[in-house]
């Protein structure tokens, strides 16, 4: 719910939203009112599935509720509290129950009415402030796995390699890594039946709680979004947390980062002296300055809670297994710092023979891209979003 002052139109807002979730790949029906061209007349309504006018008749939100959850959509969403209401109550499905837990519904409310909707919602729903950074800390880091996934193109995997550490896919247009999080022997009894799929298809294995699965997905993702001709700056970006004010948490350690930023704390599976367990993540996330979190967070699905506990703090993605994509911008990732490779068929033998991290640069190149400001005045924000796609 959209919580909104009585004179502020939020229409345009929620439109936009709706159209640029549409535009990744995800599914969002519903309406919103927005006045005429020539503010002459009645509103018009417009459907967001297809950015059309529509014409207003009765029951025009129980028509998209009923639709919503019949063609299994991402998100319902109808500009006004009051005909989300009367289209839930037609259906038999109040806001906070069945739909609210099988189907996100978005609306908005003007604050002087808010008792209404806690009356009808009890405690159910969120309030969501009127503004773009609001509605994707609402829409959740839980569903970046599939954004990412949904921006991979059907396109032929040219290579799978599997070695003891890591595994390689190679697409038509870039190569991608993943760490692997444990012995790939059941990888390698499937390598035939996962070189028939597509790019897309090893990219939604993202959605796996198979941490090999997983691994995986994330390489394809690599292979798409990390092309050969992707630009960025050299190294991972972690430079650039030595100007941010407060204390820098590095989920997973690397290489040099105590030179870097000597007076880190790092949290670690398996702490090293000095180092915390990933059970402080939950004390030390919330009050940081920033985090630096390795691209291993991603393979073990702990990136969404990670992004949860930092809150609107600067953080960083590094690591191999990076995939340097503006998807990741609204889900709280600030800099993404992961390998370009260069020579695939170089690293695919590295990886076949067990290579490390420190001997992927014999391959590709360490570089980094930008979203927002870390408080490096050096690094200006936005700085790479045009050498950046999908």
């Amino acid at each position: 719910m959209v919580v909104h002052d009585p004179f502020e139109c939020v229409d345009a807002l929620l439109a936009s939203f709706a159209f640029e979730l549409n535009a990744r790949g995800f599914r969002v029906l519903g309406y919103v009112q927005v006045p005429r061209p020539d503010a002459s007349g009645p509103p018009l309504y417009i459907d967001l599935a297809t950015s059309r006018p529509l014409p207003r008749e009765p029951g025009a939100a129980e028509g998209f509720l009923r639709r919503a959850m019949a063609e299994v959509a991402d998100l319902l969403l109808i500009g006004r509290f009051s005909a989300c209401t009367e289209a839930t109550d037609l259906v038999g499905a109040p806001i906070g129950g069945g739909v609210g837990r099988g189907l996100p519904m978005l609306t908005a409310i003007a604050g002087q009415a808010i008792h209404q909707w806690h009356s009808y919602v009890r405690h159910e729903g969120s309030m969501i402030a009127p503004d773009r950074r609001a509605l994707w800390t609402w829409w959740g880091p839980d569903r970046l796995y599939r954004d990412l996934a949904l921006g991979v193109a059907e396109a032929e995997v040219r290579r799978i390699t599997i070695g003891p550490r890591w595994i390689l896919v190679e697409g038509p247009q870039g190569a991608g890594l993943a760490a692997l999080p444990r012995h790939p022997r059941e990888l390698r009894a499937r390598l035939p039946e996962l070189r028939r799929r597509s790019l897309r298809d090893l990219a939604e294995l993202t959605a796996s709680w198979d941490p090999l699965e997983t691994a995986v997905g994330v390489a394809a993702l690599n292979a798409h979004y990390n092309r050969y001709d992707l630009e960025g700056r050299p190294g991972n970006g972690a430079h650039r947390f030595r100007h941010v004010e407060g204390q820098v948490v590095v989920i997973g350690a690397f290489p040099g980062v105590d030179g870097i930023l000597p007076r880190c704390a790092v949290v670690e599976a398996d702490p090293r002296p000095g180092a915390y367990p990933i059970a402080a993540m939950d004390a030390l996330l919330p009050g940081c300055g920033g985090a630096i979190v390795n691209s291993s967070a991603l393979i073990n699905r702990s990136l969404p809670r990670i992004l949860r506990l930092a809150g609107s703090r600067p953080i960083a993605l590094v690591g191999p297994s990076t995939p340097m994509t503006p998807r990741l911008y609204d889900y709280g990732v600030e800099t993404l710092g992961g390998l370009l490779v260069h020579d695939p068929e170089g690293l695919a033998q590295a990886v076949e023979a067990g290579a490390l991290p420190r001997d992927f640069t014999r391959f590709g190149r360490y570089a980094h891209v930008n979203g927002g400001v870390a408080g490096d005045p050096a690094d200006p924000a936005g700085a790479h979003d045009a050498h950046l796609n999908g």
